[in-house]
């Protein structure tokens, strides 16, 4: 390893042009990453929203509806001239409205009152129209642009449209507000003006590659592009402080730059390979999730953290060797304390902490598992459309062709269901009495492939909610009972069921991979049985206090949410509990338990407070940025969660290491804890 660092020092200058040069082009490729801002296509392919997607796009002409439009204050015959003027715009495929469902030239008051009003209600008019997908931002804006302020366009499209819109503005608002702010922290907690920038430096360096090399999987998701850059400068920024620590420390010990730099490297090299392993096995094991969203998200992260890890080792010494006189000319006293007797005040709670986690944790896993959850976007109309709008949604249900009055039978048994508005299908537009056959393929097309029946269906629900998942489950049910053989359904509501169905089944499996790699990282890193036992409590028991505030408050959060939470907060602040943890094992070889536990709060009290004050920043900063509730709800846990997993690490840990001292030492290979004297008896007082 110091032959490593050496041959860094040497070529310090081609590393660093390297390193800048790859960092530019890297940071032109991320310019042409593309961005999917559609959750169900992250479904698997067996989802049956998934497969119903592809038989519409397979075997009909006609796609499904994404976006409803309303048009106040209009007669019929204006309403119909809208129809016509939506289709002329370059990005609206399809409209759907009431001419497609019943003949106008009948009086209104003949037809079905329900089926009439989805579509005119009162002089307003309501169409479904497509907007081809990739499209959904030109095709947004041209309606909202037609209409003006005589209606709202909302639904799926205009669901995108808006995140696409606010999405990239939000990340940069969030870095130009989190970048300063970190900066001051480390301002305070350095003694040089100089390296808060050369920390920023390594992890931009390295932020910049890793987004840049999304350019080569095709696309990501609109969170992975809103998160991870945010997240991987805070949870890795720590990699560079103990690098640069190690650094001065040596030498203020007197060793030569260059000397000190190579024992740095050597140094602190398996403290952060051991810090960078946790994170990154958390966030693979978001690569496991059946939902491809958390999978998309977990490798960029991934990557990230080794990408950093490969920048704070190489790009970083080389870095700090080109510029130490600055470093020196730029010194400074310390601006805020050590906290080196924090041990004084904190070693009063600690019993109590043990004691009171200990009471609390059982109801917090409880209450964590029974938290209200949302699945989607959860845009409120008024985002979308700056105003208060009817709630529609639209589901296409494909059922197998053939018979005529088994899909008027389920129509009707459909327009019996409490929010269903309106059926759309052959039965109800030409009449069960009209066989297919002697129609042209251009009225029948619509309705028929060969094989599937197609029915479109509104409902007076939101995308989702109780109301419409189970009106997801009315529909399925009623149109199985009488096509037992297999149906489908496909739509906001339909895909969301779907999302919720999957990434619950996904929780499980990404909390126990993440719990077991992480724990085998600690048992390499302590070689003790106990230990990763006591870490993962630790951060665990966060997570769970965590999680569980939303039950006791009544605060529904967005599942996607809540599982990556799961995993990020896990492997990204275990790290606190390792570095505590490794100052206390080494302490206890030269010094008694209580006097290990001091000295590793005091040595370890402001790394910790700094990575997670750090970390709280990023993750409430998202929150105080976003519009998007998915990703403004990451932020708030992330931040929560930061602040309880450092508060429990610096209370709660130092209890359980010195109340389990004696199991750790037996449990711990070659521990060699220093033998803990037996009390002396009380000697009786001379005055008595």
């Amino acid at each position: 390893m110091e032959r490593f660092a050496g041959a860094i020092i040497r070529h310090r200058r081609p590393v660093l042009a390297l390193f800048l040069i790859a960092a530019a082009v890297f940071a032109v490729l991320f310019l042409a990453v593309k961005v999917n801002y559609n959750m169900s296509e992250y479904l698997p392919d067996d989802a049956q929203s998934t497969e119903a997607i592809g038989i519409l796009g397979e075997e009909f002409s006609g796609a499904m509806p994404n976006a409803s439009v309303s048009l106040r204050g209009v007669s019929l015959t204006q309403a119909l001239r809208f129809k016509q003027t939506l289709l002329d715009l370059e990005h609206v495929d399809e409209a759907l409205w009431l001419d497609d469902i019943t003949d106008l030239a009948v009086p209104l008051e003949m037809g079905d009152k329900a089926a009439i009003e989805a579509y005119y209600k009162n002089g307003d008019a309501f169409y479904q129209i497509v907007i081809p997908k990739g499209y959904e931002k030109e095709g947004v804006r041209e309606v909202r642009a037609l209409l003006g302020d005589r209606g709202g366009i909302t639904g799926e499209a205009a669901e995108i449209e808006y995140v696409q819109a606010a999405t990239g503005t939000e990340v940069r608002n969030a870095i130009v507000i989190l970048v300063p702010i970190i900066l001051l922290i480390l301002i305070l907690t350095t003694n040089s003006w100089i390296e808060p920038l050369l920390f920023v430096a390594a992890i931009g360096v390295s932020v910049a590659i890793n987004m840049g090399t999304n350019a080569f999987a095709g696309s990501v998701s609109f969170l992975t592009n809103a998160v991870t850059p945010i997240l991987q400068l805070a949870v890795s920024l720590d990699y560079a402080i103990f690098l640069l620590h190690s650094f001065g420390a040596h030498r203020k010990a007197g060793d030569s730059v260059e000397d000190a730099m190579r024992k740095a490297v050597k140094e602190s090299f398996a403290t952060v390979a051991a810090s960078a392993s946790t994170t990154l096995f958390g966030f693979m094991a978001l690569m496991f999730m059946d939902f491809s969203l958390g999978a998309d998200l977990g490798l960029s992260l991934a990557k990230g953290i080794f990408f950093s890890f490969v920048s704070v080792m190489v790009f970083l010494p080389a870095l700090t060797m080109c510029v130490y006189k600055a470093i020196d000319r730029t010194r400074h006293r310390d601006l805020i304390p050590t906290f080196s007797g924090v041990y004084k005040v904190l070693k009063y709670l600690a019993v109590p902490a043990v004691l009171i986690v200990l009471v609390i944790v059982v109801p917090s896993f409880l209450g964590q598992t029974r938290t209200d959850f949302v699945y989607g976007y959860q845009l409120s109309y008024d985002q979308m459309t700056g105003e208060d709008a009817e709630r529609s949604t639209v589901m296409v249900l494909l059922v197998p062709k053939g018979e005529l009055q088994k899909e008027e039978a389920l129509s009707n048994e459909l327009l019996a269901l409490p929010h269903v508005t309106s059926v759309t299908n052959y039965t109800k537009t030409v009449g069960a009495g009209i066989p297919p056959g002697f129609l042209s393929e251009s009225i029948t097309n619509q309705f028929y492939s060969e094989r599937y029946a197609r029915m479109v269906i509104n409902t007076d629900t939101a995308s989702e909610g109780p109301d419409a998942f189970r009106t997801v489950e009315e529909v399925t049910a009623a149109a199985k009972r009488l096509y037992p053989e297999g149906v489908f359904t496909v739509g906001p509501s339909a895909n969301l069921y779907d999302i919720r169905t999957v990434v619950q089944k996904d929780n499980n499996r990404t909390n126990l991979i993440a719990v077991i790699s992480i724990f085998a990282v600690l048992a390499v890193t302590f070689r003790s049985a106990s230990l990763p036992f006591f870490l993962l409590l630790t951060i665990e028991a966060a997570i769970w206090i965590n999680l569980s505030i939303p039950y006791f408050t009544g605060t529904p959060i967005n599942y996607i949410g809540y599982l990556i939470l799961n995993t990020v907060q896990l492997g990204a602040t275990v790290d606190y509990a390792i570095l505590l943890t490794v100052t206390y094992t080494r302490n206890r070889k030269t010094m008694p338990k209580k006097e290990a536990a001091h000295k590793a709060l005091g040595s370890s009290f402001r790394s910790i407070l700094v990575s997670g004050m750090t970390l709280a920043t990023a993750g409430f900063t998202l929150a105080g940025t976003s519009t998007n509730p998915l990703i403004s709800d990451i932020g708030i846990l992330l931040g929560r969660g930061t602040l309880l997993s450092m508060a429990l690490v610096l209370v709660f840990l130092p209890g359980l290491l010195t109340i389990f001292d004696k199991l750790i030492g037996q449990t711990t290979y070659k521990a060699k804890f220093l033998h803990e004297p037996k009390p002396d008896k009380e000697e009786p007082s001379s005055e008595t």
